[in-house]
C-alpha cells in the first residue's frame, strides 16, 4: 500500500492545471478540503461531521432531521436545528458558490468535478480493477487496487463524531479490507507469495478473526514451501475461533487445510496461460515448401498472421523480420505465408534476394520474374527498373497477392519490389533491421526458448531416443545456443547415426573449440552462415566484432566495449550499432550489447585467425580489466571517503568511469556485476592476476549485499588456486581474505572462514601487505564473536584497531571499534559497548560514510537495546535500515529488520516483532546462511507466540532447532527451552 498515490495534500496539481482551481475533499482519513494547493478550514468536529454526511450522500439531499440524527443520534441538543443551519452557513462561506445548496428544508453538496472526492475516486478505481481482473489483466488490476488503497490516510472519518460517522467508519474499513484481500489474492495469483507473507502476518495479527486473511496466509506460506506453518495457521485459527466465538472455521478454510495435507497440485503457483494456437497451414503457389517439423514461434506466427490479415482494406501490409543467420527467419516467414494462403487468393510470390552474399539479386531481374509469374508476356516487360516497378504495381491492382522477399540486403533493394496496392502484403526477411523501410512492421527474431528447442530436436531425432536421455538432449540444445539451424544440424547428424547416443553428441558439442566444426551436416553449416555476414564487414567493423567477442560476460556495456577496442565511446557506439544492424551483435538494452553463444565462438575463432598482431587479443582483455579496476575503485571510494584500500591496489593503465553520485555508482556496480566477475575470472592468469584480485577486493559490496555472493566466491576460489600455483603469496593472501569475508557473511562456514583468515594474516605478514592483514584480523574477530570465543575475538579486534590506526585507515579503525563493541556486549559490558559503537559511528559520520555509518548504527542499536535505551535504539536501527535499503544491501537490510524484531520483543510489541521478523526472513531468502535464518525463525516464533499463533510459533522453533542442531550451534539450547513449556502445555 506504500507504492500508490497518497492523500490529496501529497498529490498537488500544477498551479496551471484546470484541477488546481477546483475543490477537493477527503473522507478516507481526517475530513479535509482543499482549493487547489490550499487547505480549507472545515471547522469544528460537528461541522466536519455535517460535511462528511453530505459528501457521502453523493449529491442527494439530506433533510434537517436526517442530519440531526447523523450528528447526535437519539439525544440531540435542544438547539440542534439551529446548530445545523450555522454549520451549513459557515461551510457555504468556505466552499465555492453553488456547491452547498439548500433544498426542501435540507442540504446537498452538488457540482463537484470528477476526482474531487477521494471515496468516489476509490470506487471508480475499484470498478476499473474488477474489470481488468475479469479481462485477465491482473497486473493492471493490482496496480489500480494499490492506487485505490493508497487513498486511505489512516482511519476513515478520523475524529468525526456522531452515529452516522461511526457507521460509515465501519463500512469503509470493511470495504478497505475487502479491497486489500482482493489485491492480496491477485498477488498470490501472480506468484508474489513470499512477499505477501509478511503483510498477511501483520494483518492477521491486527484482524485475528478475519478468516479470509488467514486463508490467504495459509496459501502464501504453502506456496513459499512452508507447509508446516500453513497447517499451524489453521490450528491457531480453529483454536481462536473456538475460544472467542465458539464456532469452527468456515468450510473454505477447512477445505484448504485438507488440500494442503494432500499436497493438492491445484494449489501450486498459477502457470502462465497457454499461447494461442496458430491457424492451420495452407498451400501457396510459388512459396518454398514449409518444413514438416516446424516448431514453436507461436507468438511470432500470431503477430505476423495478424498483420497479414489486416491487408484487406489497407494500401499494403509489410512485415520485415530481422535476425542472426540460422535463427529461422526464412522458415518462419514461409510457414506464415503458407498459413495465409486463403487471405491471398490471387497468389503468393517468392524470391531469394541473396542479400548476405557478395552479389545480391538485382531488383529489375526480380521484377521481370514476378511479372512473368503474374501472366505478363516477355514482350510487354519494359527494360528500366522504374518502368518495371510501375507495371508491377499496375498488374497487382485489384488483386490480393502475398510477396515473400527472402534474404534482403537492405531497404533500397526491397522498395521497388513492394506491391503498394490495397489487399496485397509483403513479408521481408533480412539480417539487417530495416528501420528505413517506411510503414514496415518490424520484428526482431531471437533464438528459440529451451522448450521449443527441445521440441524441434525431438521431432527430428525421435521421441524414444530423446526421452531416454532427456538431460543430455537439453545439453545438446543448450550447446547449440537454441539456434534453430544449429539444432537442426545436430539433430540430423544424430538421426543419421543410429549407433550414437544423445550423450555422445552432447560430449562432442561440449568442447567449445570444436563446437562449430561439429555443427555441420551436408550442405548445412553454422560457421558458413556466420561467414557470410562476417565477410561483408568493413575492416573496423570486423576488428570490433573479433575483439568484443573475446570478453566472457553475458553482454558488454558501451563504456567497457570502448576500453576493449581502445576507441572513443562515440566511435565505439557507431561500430556496435552497425554490427547490430547486420544482426551479428544484439542490442541487449540501451548502451549494452551481446553475442549469441555460437556467434561469440565464431568471433573468437576469427580473432585467432585474423587478429594481427596476436598479442592484441590479450591487450584487449587487459584494457577491459583496467577499465573495471579504475571504475570499481572509484565506486568503492565514493561509498567510503577516506578509505585507504584504493591506495594499496595495483595501478590501472586505462581510465574508468567517474561518478559524483553514489546512487549512480551503485547502479553501475550492480548492473555490471556479472560482467565484472566474468572479466576477473578471465583475467585470473599470470600477467593480470594481481589486478584481477584487486578488482574483486574493490567490488566487495557484491559479496556483502548477498546478491552475487556465490559467483563472487567462485571467482575468489579460482584466484586463490591460481595464485597458489604461481607462488604469488600477496595475491593468495588477498584472495584468502576475500574468501574468509564471503564465508563469514554466508553464516554457515565459520570454521572455514577462520582458517582462511588466519592463513591470510600469515601470508600478508610475510609479504609485508599490512592492509590485507588488517582486514583478515578483523574478519577473524567477527568469526570468533559468532562462535562465542570472546577473549580471542577481542584480541583480533584490538590488533586490527592498532594496525588500521598505524596505516591511517580511519574507516577500518571504525569498523574494528564497532565490532569490538559487539564483544563487550556479549560479555555484559554494556556501557563500554555503547561507548565503542558511538566512537566508531562518530568516525564514520566525520568522514561522510553513509553506508559504513549504517553499519555503525547497527552496532550501536544492538548496544542501546541491551542497555534498555529502546527509543534511541529504534532510531539508530531505523536510520541504518533506510541506508541499507537505499544501498541495496539486502543482507544488512534483513539483519536490521531482525534486530528491530528483537527490539520489538523487548518493548512488548509482539505483533510488530512478527512483522519485522517475517520481512527479514523474506529478504534473507537465499543469502546470509542457515545460522542467520535459524536466529530469525526463533524471533519470529516468539513474536507469533506473543499474538496467540502458538502452533505456527512451534513450527518456526522446530525448524530453527533443526538448523542449529545440524550446524552444532549453541543456540539450539535456547530453542529447546522455548519449545519445552509449549510442548508440555
Amino acid at each position: 500500500m506504500d507504492g500508490g498515490p497518497r492523500v490529496p495534500e501529497q498529490r498537488r496539481p500544477d498551479s496551471d492545471s484546470e484541477e488546481s482551481t477546483g475543490l477537493r475533499f477527503s473522507v478516507l482519513g481526517p475530513v479535509r478540503a482543499w482549493r487547489g494547493p490550499d487547505s480549507l478550514n472545515t471547522g469544528s468536529p460537528q461541522q466536519r461531521a455535517l460535511l462528511a454526511a453530505l459528501l457521502l450522500r453523493e449529491g442527494r439531499t439530506a433533510t434537517a432531521a436526517e442530519l440531526i440524527d447523523a450528528l447526535w443520534g437519539e439525544e440531540p441538543p435542544s438547539q440542534a436545528l439551529a446548530a445545523v443551519r450555522t454549520y451549513a452557513s459557515r461551510l457555504r462561506k468556505v466552499l465555492d458558490a453553488g456547491v452547498l445548496v439548500s433544498e426542501s428544508g435540507g442540504y446537498a453538496v452538488r457540482g463537484l468535478p470528477e476526482g474531487a472526492l477521494d471515496v468516489a475516486t476509490a470506487q471508480e478505481l475499484a470498478t476499473e480493477a474488477e474489470k481488468a481482473k475479469s479481462a485477465g489483466d491482473l497486473c493492471h488490476a493490482r496496480d489500480v487496487l494499490g492506487r485505490a488503497l493508497a487513498l486511505w490516510d489512516g482511519e476513515a472519518l478520523a475524529g468525526v463524531p456522531g452515529p452516522y460517522a461511526e457507521a460509515q467508519r465501519v463500512r469503509l474499513e470493511e470495504w478497505r479490507l475487502q479491497l486489500l484481500e482482493s489485491r492480496l489474492d491477485m498477488d498470490l495469483e501472480q506468484g508474489c507469495h513470499a512477499e505477501a507473507v509478511s503483510e498477511l502476518t501483520a494483518l492477521t495479527a491486527a484482524h485475528p478473526l478475519r478468516e479470509r486473511l488467514r486463508e490467504l496466509l495459509m496459501l502464501a506460506l504453502y506456496r513459499s514451501g512452508r507447509q508446516a506453518e500453513a497447517l499451524a495457521v489453521y490450528a491457531d485459527t480453529r483454536r481462536l475461533l473456538a475460544d472467542e466465538l465458539g464456532v469452527d472455521p468456515r468450510p473454505g478454510l477447512r477445505e484448504l487445510q485438507q488440500r494442503i495435507l494432500q499436497a493438492d497440485p491445484g494449489l501450486a503457483e498459477p502457470s502462465a496461460p497457454a499461447p494461442e494456437t496458430a491457424p492451420a497451414p495452407v498451400r501457396p503457389h510459388q512459396l518454398p515448401a514449409t518444413v514438416p517439423d516446424f516448431t514453436g514461434r507461436a507468438a511470432f506466427v500470431s503477430e505476423l498472421s495478424e498483420v497479414l490479415a489486416s491487408a484487406e482494406g489497407r494500401v499494403m501490409a509489410v512485415s520485415a523480420l530481422a535476425g542472426i543467420g540460422g535463427v529461422g527467419k526464412t522458415t518462419l516467414a514461409v510457414h506464415v505465408a503458407h498459413q495465409a494462403r486463403s487471405a491471398f487468393p490471387d497468389g503468393q510470390l517468392y524470391v531469394d534476394l541473396q542479400g548476405a552474399r557478395s552479389r545480391s539479386a538485382e531488383p529489375e531481374t526480380v521484377l521481370g520474374a514476378f511479372l512473368r509469374a503474374l501472366g505478363t508476356a516477355d514482350s510487354a516487360i519494359p527494360d528500366s527498373l522504374e518502368e518495371r516497378s510501375a507495371l508491377y504495381r499496375s498488374v497487382l491492382d485489384g488483386r490480393r497477392v502475398l510477396v515473400l522477399l527472402d534474404n534482403a540486403r537492405d531497404a533500397a533493394q526491397v522498395r521497388p519490389l513492394l506491391p503498394g496496392t490495397e489487399g496485397c502484403a509483403a513479408l521481408v526477411t533480412s539480417r539487417v533491421r530495416m528501420v528505413d523501410l517506411a510503414g514496415a512492421h518490424l520484428i526482431d527474431l531471437d533464438v528459440m526458448s529451451p522448450e521449443e528447442a527441445l521440441q524441434l530436436f525431438t521431432k527430428i531425432v525421435g521421441t524414444e531416443r530423446v526421452a531416454a536421455e532427456r538431460e543430455s538432449a537439453l545439453d545438446v540444445v543448450a550447446a547449440c545456443g537454441f539456434l534453430p539451424l544449429a539444432i537442426r544440424i545436430a539433430a540430423s547428424r544424430l538421426a543419421a547415426r543410429r549407433t550414437w547416443t544423445v550423450s555422445v553428441l552432447a560430449a562432442k558439442l561440449a568442447d567449445e573449440r570444436r563446437r562449430l566444426d561439429e555443427l555441420q551436416a551436408g550442405d548445412l553449416a553454422v560457421k558458413a552462415t556466420f561467414e557470410l555476414g562476417y565477410g561483408q564487414l568493413e575492416p573496423a567493423q570486423a576488428r570490433a566484432f573479433r575483439l568484443l567477442g573475446l570478453a566472457d560476460g553475458p553482454d558488454i556495456s558501451l563504456a567497457a566495449a570502448a576500453a576493449v577496442l581502445d576507441l572513443p565511446v562515440e566511435e565505439t557506439e557507431d561500430l556496435l550499432e552497425s554490427l547490430v544492424d547486420t544482426s551479428l551483435v544484439e542490442s541487449a538494452a540501451p548502451g549494452r550489447y551481446r553475442y549469441h553463444d555460437l556467434v561469440r565462438l565464431y568471433a573468437r575463432a576469427c580473432a585467432e585467425r585474423d587478429e594481427r598482431p596476436p598479442s592484441e587479443r590479450d591487450a584487449a582483455i587487459s584494457r577491459l580489466l583496467d577499465f573495471y579496476l579504475a571504475t570499481v575503485s572509484g565506486v568503492y571510494l565514493i561509498e567510503r571517503p577516506g578509505d585507504r584500500l584504493v591506495d594499496h591496489l595495483e595501478p590501472s593503465g586505462y581510465p574508468g568511469l567517474v561518478f559524483t553520485d553514489r546512487h549512480a555508482a551503485q547502479d553501475w556496480l550492480y548492473a555490471e556485476a556479472i560482467c565484472l566477475l566474468a572479466c576477473v575470472r578471465q583475467a585470473g592468469r599470470p600477467g593480470t592476476l594481481r589486478r584481477a584480485v584487486d578488482v574483486l577486493w574493490a567490488a566487495v559490496d557484491l559479496a556483502e549485499s548477498g546478491t552475487n555472493s556465490k559467483e563472487y566466491e567462485a571467482v575468489a576460489v579460482l584466484l586463490r588456486n591460481t595464485a597458489r600455483e604461481a607462488g604469488d603469496s600477496r595475491t593468495e593472501a588477498r584472495a584468502l581474505t576475500l574468501l574468509a569475508f564471503v564465508h563469514h557473511i554466508s553464516g554457515s562456514r565459520f570454521d572455514v572462514a577462520l582458517q582462511e583468515a588466519e592463513q591470510a594474516t600469515e601470508l600478508a605478514t610475510a609479504v609485508d601487505d599490512p592492509l590485507t592483514g588488517c582486514w583478515s584480523s578483523n574478519i577473524s574477530g567477527v568469526v570468533a564473536l559468532y562462535q562465542n570465543r570472546h577473549e580471542e575475538g577481542a584480541a583480533h579486534f584490538t590488533r586490527a584497531i592498532e594496525n588500521f590506526r598505524a596505516l591511517g585507515d580511519r574507516p577500518g579503525e571504525a569498523s574494528a571499534l564497532c565490532n569490538l563493541s559487539r564483544i563487550h556486549l556479549a560479555t555484559s559490558r554494556t556501557a563500554s559497548a555503547v561507548a565503542l559503537a558511538q566512537q566508531g559511528t562518530a568516525m564514520y559520520d566525520d568522514m561522510g560514510h553513509d553506508l559504513r555509518g549504517a553499519n555503525g548504527r547497527y552496532a550501536l542499536g544492538l548496544a542501546l537495546t541491551q542497555s534498555g535505551q529502546l527509543a534511541e535504539a529504534t532510531e539508530c536501527l531505523n536510520q541504518a535500515l533506510q541506508v541499507f535499503r537505499d544501498s541495496r544491501q539486502r543482507l544488512w537490510e534483513g539483519m536490521t529488520l531482525f534486530r528491530l524484531a528483537e527490539l520489538d520483543l523487548a518493548a512488548r510489541r509482539p505483533a510488530q516483532a512478527a512483522v519485522n521478523a517475517e520481512a527479514a526472513l523474506t529478504l534473507l531468502r537465499g543469502i546470509g546462511g542457515e545460522w542467520r535464518r535459524g536466529n530469525v525463525l526463533t524471533v519470529l516464533g516468539r513474536g507469533l507466540d506473543g499474538i496467540g499463533q502458538l502452533g505456527r510459533a512451534q513450527v518456526c522453533w522446530r525448524e530453527a532447532l533443526g538448523i542449529f542442531e545440524t550446524l552444532g550451534a549453541p543456540e539450539a539450547d535456547q530453542v529447546r527451552d522455548l519449545l519445552t513449556p509449549t510442548a508440555a502445555a
